[in-house]
């Protein structure tokens, strides 16, 4: 199944934000579990419709984060699904593009 042109406009819109300098939490990356958990908690009180704020909780990055075997994107992460370039995290549910990046992104 293919993106929808719904979700090809907000990746867009998506992409812009970030573009023009969207201030984003790049850090701390979340890789324990309170970690991930202090994260999911704030994305929880959001709207669904609030995707800039989203964004900046998740710290989105139009790049992989890390470098070589590090690298984090997207399209490695298991919530990641590739035939719609979209993210399946519960609390994000956002389209994307397989190079982005998030902090709380998981193999």
């Amino acid at each position: 199944m293919d993106s929808s042109p719904a979700d090809d406009s907000l990746r867009i819109e998506i992409k812009t934000l970030l573009e023009t300098g969207l201030k984003v939490e790049l850090e701390p990356r979340a890789y324990t579990h309170q970690q991930i958990l202090e994260v999911v908690s704030r994305l929880q009180e959001l709207e669904d419709n609030d995707y800039q704020s989203k964004l900046q909780i998740a710290g989105f990055t139009l790049d992989p984060w890390g470098k070589g075997d590090d690298e984090q994107a997207c399209e490695t992460c298991m919530y990641y699904k590739v035939h719609q370039k979209f993210c399946e995290i519960p609390e994000l549910m956002l389209p994307v593009e397989p190079e982005w990046s998030c902090r709380i992104w998981r193999i």
